[in-house]
């Protein structure tokens, strides 16, 4: 074997790479477990151990501090470790309402209407809804312009009136594509401020809708609250950081005066001893430099050991300044002296919810002036972690702010005269006399002042005002890139381009269905890859040790690479590793069974091994190209979990080829230089499937009537009894409900909410004490109240009767999709399907160079579909599990699909290798006969140990994926059929002048 060498230096390096990646999680785990026992089961004191430890080295090898280690650790998804999933739609009638101030011209109002409608409808909703306005528009009133609707006093620098309507559908693609990215930036501030692990967030392109996913939130109220509130642009005067400073010192001060009572107890009342604080605290004002000096230098500690002493008196003495740094720098004389600006104070990401909670407490509020709160500045310091406190001045009567973002006409990135990245901000009329007011006063004087720039109560920038601006044409420039800019631009226009997003899809996995999903993806894994350990040597003799070996290498392989492309696991994610389990040994397979035959010609072990390899890797590029392509159409089309499973399918197709072409021919090269005696069977299967000789293209009308009969009644069945879908094809809200300890039944279930809920309400049992309830109750609400109201009805019916009484905390997860939602999922799983079957026939047209055999494949794989289908509506409520129709069983059909072309796409090598030696004078189907009995041991070899894996998934997967890997069983069962009784004869029926 050339490169041996290139191909263990490859391996070692591959393998120290996963090694350091997986490394992480490691340490991650451990740190976690510290922090529980430090806890001891306080959740509250582990959360603050692991935020205080969040700058802290942690990893000692390379210095890595918890933050670091926690980013690049094994990414879970939703369902393994709890949180929420959320699909936000922006209301994009809603904007172009604004955008024409509520016009109300009916024909542009029923325009509106039908639009509405038509997005709503699956067979429309993936088009633009501008255009759909547009078109809409027109039908109405064909004469009709748009203009005239839109070329408002706000408007006109931008859409003249005489414009045409294509004109004005650009300009409000342009303003729809806008807030769009607009609503993206808002939101993805919101999240990363909400303090989740891990948070995602996913503009989908072509569309106005924005996915998140919160891993481990706990508060799922709190998450819509944040997520569906408006955002509110703002513009605040400013404090200067010598003017705050002494309401600093005043707060520290009453902090420590609490403290000190609180520990002392000496009886003295609080307030007494607040008020003699203060006064010590403005006392020490007048000294300013010793103070300043003492807080900074003990704040600027780090050393965790030597220090911890000093930290202590510190938090006790001055807890504000514990937390928290002061703005101050070095002046002309050495002496520390206050910076300038309206920046007072810096603090570290894991220290900004205590110096709020400081700051908000109702002892501070109650000391400090009404006209002053302090809000953060939105991003970190370039390159830290560490975020700067503005002083922001309230006016007014109302104690607000001087000007809100409403009067924004645009604003967008440009360049100065030195070519710096600048923001340039046009306001309408009456904002323009207002700005000129507010930016008359900021610049008189020397002292000039800041303008605070304000989002959702986060601090875009503060511009220092030079000079009055009049004509309402701002340039905003400073320390930006070309992002920055661009970011402001887009924050700017959150005033005038007020798109609300609303939830048109949820779903929420509590942290105990996570935990059942984790323990049940693990098990299953393991069991998985020791059925399939335990056959291999069984069969294979010692060469299935060499299998197992790659095996085990591989998943090593998979699971490091995942972690390096910061993939997130999840439950069907597992379910891929498992289904890898089993497909990584059909190249190995492949190759013994290859070795078998030409040891059976009287070859030598080492040239037998050699040819063994050579004449399998065709079939093996084949079928785990066919495989491939189906995983990456999952990936392309899928959404959430079908991704997750996509991408472990894909990789671990990837590293199984690696593993068992190259590290397995490496190995038994090894074997062989050591004169090690390698066998490939063992005496029981030495001669299992020998000189088989079945008809099966003889029979193959038997075949055909039964396939043919199978899938006509399923589709009796499913024009009649139709199918039961799940809650992302059907609509609706989904509950995951606990009963411990009760033999609660379906009926009973019924009984209890069909009065409130309805009838329509489904109940389905998922393992021994959960059940599965979906209700159609408020469907059409989408608002927060109507979740809360859903939920709270769901636990009170229920509570109310003896048999099923429960508490809200038995609720473990939940899901809702809107009806617009479901019905785009059930259109794209249809063209996935498809398009999955097209492209793996045109694949087969283009390898083999026949259409008879892209034909027999393109019918298999149909066949396999249609029989799954038939399947799952004939035996729907006969099962003790749930056949739900799903992304999860769309997930199934496709993978079956790759599997079954995986299948025959290496039986159609066999006859292609046979048809090409053929005597001139043998029929093709004899030969084609004996082509597929030569691949017979393969193909059942194959087929049982992914058997195996389902099984074994099936059984100990858990609830959540019972249906899933019951569909790619079944379907395995059938793609094996239908390789050998079905795409062959195929190929006899329709190529018999050809394939003489």
């Amino acid at each position: 074997m050339q490169g041996k060498g290139v191909i263990k230096f490859f391996a070692i390096l591959l393998a120290v790479v996963c090694l350091y990646q997986l490394s992480f999680t490691w340490v991650a785990h451990k740190v976690r477990e510290d922090a529980k026992v430090y806890s001891k089961g306080d959740p509250e004191k582990e959360k603050a151990y692991l935020d205080s430890i969040s700058n802290q080295p942690v990893y000692p090898l390379l210095k890595h501090d918890y933050a670091y280690v926690l980013q690049r650790e094994i990414a879970l998804g939703l369902d393994l470790k709890g949180g929420m999933n959320v699909t936000m739609q922006i209301q994009l009638d809603e904007l172009v309402r604004k955008i024409a101030n509520n016009n109300p011209d009916a024909t542009f109002n029923q325009a509106l209407a039908n639009a509405d409608k038509l997005q709503a409808n699956a067979q429309t909703n993936q088009k633009d809804y501008i255009a759909l306005f547009v078109s809409e528009y027109e039908k109405l009133n064909p004469n009709g312009k748009l203009a005239a609707i839109f070329s408002t006093k706000d408007n006109q620098d931008h859409l003249k009136f005489n414009a045409s309507n294509s004109e004005v559908k650009t300009y409000l693609e342009d303003l729809a594509s806008t807030a769009v990215k607009q609503s993206f930036t808002v939101l993805n501030t919101r999240i990363n401020q909400f303090g989740v692990t891990q948070p995602n967030i996913q503009l989908q392109q072509g569309s106005n809708r924005i996915l998140v996913e919160l891993p481990g939130v706990k508060e799922p109220e709190r998450v819509r609250k944040l997520l569906s509130g408006s955002a509110k642009l703002e513009f605040y005067e400013t404090f200067d950081n010598a003017e705050a400073y002494q309401y600093l010192i005043n707060i520290d001060n009453l902090l420590a005066a609490k403290s000190k009572t609180a520990k002392a107890d000496t009886g003295k009342s609080a307030k007494a001893d607040t008020t003699a604080k203060i006064a010590a605290g403005k006392a020490d004002t007048a000294k300013g430099g010793s103070l300043l000096s003492k807080v900074q230098k003990n704040a600027a500690k780090n050393d965790t050991s030597a220090a911890s002493l000093s930290k202590t008196k510190l938090a006790a003495q001055h807890p504000l300044f514990a937390v928290m740094s002061l703005n101050v720098g070095q002046g002309a004389n050495g002496q520390q002296q206050l910076g300038q600006g309206p920046v007072v104070g810096y603090a570290p990401l894991q220290d900004t919810a205590k110096v709020n909670s400081y700051l908000h407490s109702a002892d501070v509020l109650a000391v400090i002036p009404r006209n002053i709160k302090f809000l953060w500045e939105v991003k970190p310091i370039k390159n830290t972690k560490t975020f700067a406190l503005y002083a922001i001045k309230l006016t007014g009567a109302e104690n607000g702010p001087v000007l809100s973002g409403d009067v924004i006409n645009d604003a967008r990135a440009d360049n100065d005269q030195k070519g710096s990245p600048e923001v340039v901000m046009i306001m309408n009329s009456e904002g323009a006399q207002k700005w000129r007011a507010v930016t008359a006063e900021a610049s008189s004087g020397t002292n000039k002042k800041a303008i605070a720039i304000v989002l959702d109560d986060n601090v875009y920038s503060a511009p220092t005002v030079q000079n009055e601006i009049s004509g309402g044409v701002s340039s905003i420039s400073g320390n930006f890139t070309i992002d920055d800019t661009r970011d402001l631009a887009n924050v700017l226009k959150a005033g005038r381009l007020p798109a609300p997003a609303h939830i048109v899809s949820e779903s929420i996995v509590g942290p105990s269905l996570g935990e059942q999903a984790i323990s049940a993806g693990i098990t299953s894994s393991i069991l998985g890859l020791v059925v399939v350990l335990i056959f291999m040597i069984a069969y294979y003799n010692r060469a299935g040790t060499v299998a197992v070996v790659a095996v085990i290498i591989n998943i090593f392989f998979l699971m490091g690479v995942l972690t390096s492309l910061g993939a997130v696991l999840t439950v069907p994610g597992v379910a891929g590793i498992v289904l890898t389990l089993g497909i990584a040994v059909d190249a190995n397979v492949l190759v013994y069974e290859r070795v078998r035959e030409e040891l059976g010609l009287g070859k030598s072990l080492r040239v037998a091994v050699a040819d063994g390899f050579k004449h399998a890797l065709p079939s093996i590029l084949d079928s785990q190209i066919s495989t491939f392509l189906t995983g990456l159409i999952l990936f392309v089309f899928g959404s959430g979990p079908i991704q997750g499973f996509a991408t472990t399918l894909m990789i671990g197709i990837a590293t199984s080829l690696f593993c068992s072409l190259l590290i397995s021919r490496v190995i038994f090269e090894w074997m062989l230089d050591k004169g090690m005696d390698i066998k490939f069977s063992n005496p029981w299967s030495s001669h299992t499937f020998k000189n088989a000789n079945f008809a099966f293209v003889k029979n193959r009308g038997k075949f055909y009537i039964f396939s043919g009969l199978f899938i006509a009644a399923g589709l009796v069945s499913i024009f009649t009894r139709g199918f039961t879908y799940g809650v992302d094809f059907e609509g609706g809200r989904n509950y995951i409900v606990s009963f411990p300890n009760k033999n609660v039944t379906t009926e009973q279930i019924h009984d209890a909410i069909d009065a409130t809920l309805g009838r329509s309400t489904e109940v389905k049992t998922m393992g021994t004490d959960k059940f599965s309830i979906t209700t159609n109750y408020l469907f059409n609400d989408n608002s927060t109240a109507a979740d809360a109201k859903v939920r709270a009805t769901l636990v009170s019916t229920l509570a109310a009767k003896a048999e099923t009484k429960i508490t809200d905390s038995n609720i473990l997860g939940g899901s809702k999709v809107s009806a617009t939602i479901a019905d785009e999922l059930k259109t794209s799983a249809i063209y996935t399907v498809l398009f999955a079957i097209f492209v793996i026939s045109a694949y087969i047209l283009i390898r083999f160079r026949k259409w008879q055999f892209s034909l027999g494949a393109m019918i298999a794989t149909a066949h396999d579909a249609l029989l799954v289908l038939s399947f799952f509506s004939l035996f729907n409520g006969f099962l003790p599990f749930s056949l739900d129709i799903d992304q999860a069983f769309i997930a199934a059909i496709l993978t079956v699909i790759g599997y079954s072309i995986n299948d025959t796409v290496v039986v159609f090598d066999r006859i292609r290798e046979f048809l090409e030696h053929s005597n001139k004078n043998e029929k093709p189907e004899d030969v084609i006969n004996k082509a597929i009995n030569s691949t017979l041991s393969r193909t059942i070899i194959t087929a049982l140990t992914v058997v195996f894996v389902l099984l074994v998934l099936f059984i100990f997967g858990g609830d959540v994926i019972k249906g899933f890997s019951f569909a790619l069983l079944i379907g395995v069962l059938f793609g094996t059929y239908s390789s050998i009784c079905v795409a062959t004869p195929v190929i006899v029926d329709f190529g018999k002048k050809d394939l003489k």
